[in-house]
């Protein structure tokens, strides 16, 4: 169960990061922590909810990308003001959600993803997939290609910290890079066995590349380009902690670039990046191997 379903059911989710990120928020809204205060530190949520720092940060992560709190290092966790979201300015980056939700409008939705492991596209998959399953939208067809860094070498990032031979981070990536692009397959896919879509087609390849940026190409006609930021954290892997230099970008701000755009430049762009990753597509990409 999701953070955003459990906020409709009114039950915690049974994942522990999750449940934290809940129950904060339950405080949040019950007035607990008010607009500007700030949340305990790490260490008092660590005593709190008896879990691993690690954890905890997941927790706040979550809490973070959904707008409830702003943190910074050095800082601590401070409570935003969420009756202000709806007059602030729109700012400079976009959201992939809304623009995944508007490319799929049309007959014929076509989604490459150029990205580290495909989980912002996951989450912004769900709704327009209920969607469908529905019977809200009704496309004919539906291709997505995901190209992600291969597993199976060793790329720059992620990187332990003070140990650059320590094989663990690139495990940890193996296995969420699966686990993600498993569940994107899946996703998608199940729309043609459920005789929702006709024809679905998804092809999961990797480059031995570290990807900084990720890039996201809609029906042909938008292109969503956006930096990734390496951070310095604490990550859990086999019951153990670890302190990497890893790759975020939940919180990646996005630039979008269409098409239809009146100056050009945006039709120029969204042309560029669509050659450009027809290019690692066709060469040096080779299909990922989701099943051993």
């Amino acid at each position: 169960m999701s953070l955003h379903e459990s906020a409709v059911s009114g039950s915690p989710p049974e994942v522990p990061y999750l449940r934290i990120a809940w129950e904060l928020r339950h405080d949040i809204e019950q007035g607990t922590f008010e607009a500007g205060a700030q949340l305990p530190t790490q260490a008092a949520l660590v005593r709190r909810f008896d879990v691993s720092r690690a954890t905890v940060q997941r927790a706040l992560d979550e809490l973070r990308r959904d707008g409830w709190i702003d943190s910074q290092q050095g800082r601590g966790s401070y409570v935003l003001d969420r009756s202000a979201a709806h007059t602030a300015p729109e700012p400079a980056g976009v959201g992939l959600t809304d623009h995944i939700d508007a490319a799929f409008e049309a007959d014929r939705i076509t989604l490459d993803s150029f990205s580290f492991t495909s989980e912002t596209l996951n989450s912004a998959l769900q709704e327009p997939l209920r969607r469908v399953r529905r019977g809200e939208l009704r496309p004919e067809s539906i291709a997505v290609r995901l190209l992600l860094p291969s597993p199976d070498v060793r790329l720059a990032l992620p990187k332990a910290v003070g140990d650059a031979d320590d094989d663990r981070p690139l495990r940890r990536l193996r296995r969420l890079t699966i686990s993600q692009a498993v569940t994107v397959q899946s996703a998608v896919g199940a729309l043609a066995d459920s005789g929702h879509v006709a024809d679905v087609r998804v092809d999961i390849r990797t480059v031995p590349l570290t990807p900084m940026h990720k890039l996201y190409l809609l029906n042909g006609t938008d292109a969503l380009f956006g930096y990734y930021e390496v951070v310095r954290r604490m990550v859990p892997f086999q019951q153990q902690e670890m302190e990497i230099y890893d790759i975020l970008g939940l919180d990646a701000t996005l630039y979008h670039y269409s098409a239809d755009a009146e100056d050009g430049q945006g039709a120029a762009f969204v042309h560029s990046s669509q050659r450009w990753f027809e290019t690692l597509w066709s060469t040096i990409a080779e299909p990922l191997t989701l099943f051993e």
